[in-house]
């Protein structure tokens, strides 16, 4: 099983457009084969900072999921908006 905490900074006035793009991803990835838990989270103390914390099955799944259209194209657009900071956790 691998855990993902994906920590995002957003550029100033970048934030919503970057959590909008993170909402969309969630709302697809909790439905990929392997997908055991995904969801974005906003921080209760820095107003510019979010986390997409995932859990998967296996590397195979997590492996497709970054694959996928919606993954491409939201990632993307995160990207543009801030930086993003990932620890893979395994189990």
């Amino acid at each position: 099983m691998l855990r993902l905490n994906c920590f995002f900074q957003a550029k100033k006035g970048q934030y919503n457009r970057a959590l909008d793009a993170a909402i969309a991803l969630v709302a697809k990835s909790q439905k990929h084969p392997g997908c055991i838990s995904y969801d974005a989270f906003e921080s209760a103390t820095r107003p510019d900072v979010f986390c997409i914390i995932e859990t998967w099955a296996d590397q195979a799944s997590l492996d497709a999921h970054s694959k996928t259209p919606e993954f491409i194209e939201n990632v993307g657009i995160i990207n543009e908006c801030g930086e993003m900071k990932i620890e893979i956790l395994e189990k």
